[in-house]
This record gives C-alpha cells, sequence and structure tokens, in this order.
C-alpha cells in the first residue's frame, strides 16, 4: 500500500487520503507527516510521526504469509464502543478500555493473522491503530498512545518522528513507504545490475506542510456529522527533503 503522501504527489485521492484531512481546519499546518531513514548495510531504520500509522500497519501485515500468526501488542482508538460490534467479539473480548471525552481506547495483546490485520484496517479505517508487530523479518512499533489533534503552526519547534518505528531489510517495504523513490536512486549505478534497485543513501530527513485554503461542504447533506465526514479540503502539500545533505523542495495541490 502506496502511502498517503506518495498518492497526493502521483494524483491519486481515495478514501485513505481523504481520512488524513478529515482532522485539519482551513490553516498552514507545518511540520507534519515526518519521516527519518537510516541504512546501515542492508536495514532500514525508519522512525515517523503518528499520521503514518494506520499505514504502517497494513503495510506490514501485507508482508505476512497466509496463515501466519504474529503477537500484536497495542491500543486500538474509537469514538465507538468496538466491543458491542459482532466482528470484534473475540479480539477485544478482554481489552482493557479507558474512556476520555467520548473517545475510547481498547487494549490488546494477542495473536493474530495477516487476514485478521487488514481486516481490522479495513472495518475501522476512522480509528487510531496504535499496534506493533512483527513480519517476517520486519520489526513495526507504534507507541501505544492516541495521537494529538492537529492544530495550525504557531512555533518553531518541530515535533520528533519517533511515534512510529520500522526495522526492515524488505526494500519493496521502503519502496511502498518512501515517496519518490528516485531521490533515493543511486543515477549512476548501472540498470544491469542485479543491486540497480537498491536504496542508495545513508539518511533521508523529510517533512511536510499541509496548507488548507479551503474547505468544501457538501451541499445537499444536512445531517452536521455526515457534513464533517464529507467536507473536502482544498490546498497544496509543500515537501522538504534532505537526503545525505543534498536539500530538495517540492510541492502539489490536493482536494481529498
Amino acid at each position: 500500500m502506496d502511502s498517503f503522501i506518495k498518492k497526493i504527489f502521483s494524483g491519486v485521492t481515495d478514501n485513505f487520503v481523504h481520512l488524513q484531512f478529515q482532522r485539519f481546519s482551513r490553516g498552514d499546518f507545518k511540520d507534519k507527516a515526518l519521516m527519518n531513514i537510516n541504512k546501515s548495510k542492508e536495514v532500514y531504520s525508519i522512525t515517523a510521526t503518528y499520521e503514518y500509522a494506520n499505514e504502517f500497519v497494513r503495510s506490514v501485515a501485507e508482508k505476512m504469509k497466509e496463515g501466519e500468526q504474529t503477537n500484536v501488542a497495542g491500543i486500538i482508538v474509537s469514538t465507538r464502543n468496538l466491543k458491542a460490534l459482532p466482528e470484534f467479539s473475540n479480539l477485544l473480548a478482554n481489552a482493557g478500555v479507558k474512556q476520555f471525552m467520548g473517545v475510547k481506547q481498547f487494549k490488546i495483546n494477542t495473536e493474530m493473522s495477516k487476514n485478521e490485520i487488514i481486516q481490522l484496517c479495513d472495518i475501522l479505517p476512522n480509528s487510531f491503530l496504535g499496534l506493533s508487530f512483527s513480519a517476517n523479518g520486519t520489526d513495526l512499533k507504534i507507541k501505544a498512545k492516541a495521537p494529538k489533534s492537529a492544530k495550525p503552526s504557531t512555533g518553531d519547534k518541530k515535533p520528533k518522528p519517533d511515534f512510529c518505528k520500522i526495522k526492515t531489510a524488505d526494500i519493496s517495504l521502503v519502496k511502498e513507504i518512501v515517496f519518490d523513490f528516485s531521490d533515493f536512486k543511486d543515477s549512476s549505478e548501472s540498470l544491469s545490475h542485479k543491486n540497480s534497485e537498491f536504496l542508495m543513501f545513508k539518511r533521508a530527513e523529510i517533512s511536510y506542510d499541509f496548507i488548507i485554503k479551503d474547505i468544501i461542504i457538501p451541499k445537499n447533506e444536512k445531517d452536521p456529522a455526515k457534513m464533517r465526514e464529507m467536507a473536502v479540503r482544498k490546498g497544496k502539500i509543500i515537501r522538504r527533503a534532505l537526503i545525505d545533505g543534498k536539500e530538495s523542495v517540492s510541492e502539489s495541490n490536493f482536494e481529498a
């Protein structure tokens, strides 16, 4: 699964992209979706802010083998009482629950299969999945706490990209996660070389500014909850990348 950022810069908009911006008002939101990537030999260490959490859960789960089980630990954050849903009667039977201001956190620690994790992502696209697990040599760790609400930028302090962590030697997974693979490819590498698809860099730091210029409200919808859910954000995203000391800036308009 490609990241929502990669989709926007590729001119693609889907429900996953739309969901990323539901929490945003009009304004300038600087230093969002931060990601650092370090390479040591053939192992990549990726650290990122919370925006990538659900995508990381799905992407790592998709790398699991059919029938394989892995221990999944962490929290699911939702405004719904998920224990009351038949789909989660077994998964959340013994889950601890915390509640604050109508938001519920369900704590889990259980064995799950590839299909069960992906089904969780499909059924709960609006929920936050702060889950940690391993799959085929890839380790995913996400903080088991709810992320803070998005607010327009007022200062220069950057958040630390340490909410989500992945350690992997799976180059295909890195290519899904990291936007613009060409930034990392060694142009001097022969295309016939067996490692021509290897990501040739040591360290990369990537950040984005979300500029929300307008919010388009559906005209024929009267339900306030559905109006908020269906509202489309319009603006642009500015991307800043520092790769082995080389800096680049690009931007893309979006409507999602």
